[in-house]
């Protein structure tokens, strides 16, 4: 298997792990989710995870990888606001867990373009 193959299949084992550990620990999740959005954190937090899941089933179907690999590239972006949440409410922890905050924020952009390349390499693939 070619590293080009193997990509998608690893973002959909990122995202299916990451559906998966909102729906096992929510409580960690439900604190990110930003105070301005409306309804319940636990609801944010289960959404997030549904989503997740159903772009790591698309991610690596090969048929569905395009919009998915792109949508999966929205996904990052779109819950950035969550890990700038973390950021701030996490300024008073410890070092250690100040800075594992801190290192979410850039870690989106290499998500965001490995999604992206995903979408791309998988053109004209059926």
């Amino acid at each position: 298997m070619s590293r080009s193959e193997r990509s998608p299949l690893l973002l959909a084992g990122l995202l299916a792990a990451a559906g998966v550990a909102h729906f096992a620990a929510p409580r960690q999740f439900d604190a990110l989710i930003p105070r301005v959005l409306p309804g319940s954190p636990r609801t944010w937090t289960y959404g997030s995870g549904v989503v997740e899941l159903v772009l790591a089933g698309a991610v690596a179907a090969p048929r569905t990888r395009v919009p998915a690999a792109k949508a999966a590239a929205a996904f990052f972006v779109g819950v950035f606001p969550a890990h700038i949440q973390m950021a701030v409410d996490w300024r008073h922890r410890p070092a250690p867990l100040r800075a594992a905050a801190l290192a979410r924020l850039p870690l989106q952009v290499p998500l965001v373009l490995w999604a992206r390349g995903v979408a791309r390499n998988g053109k004209g693939r059926s």
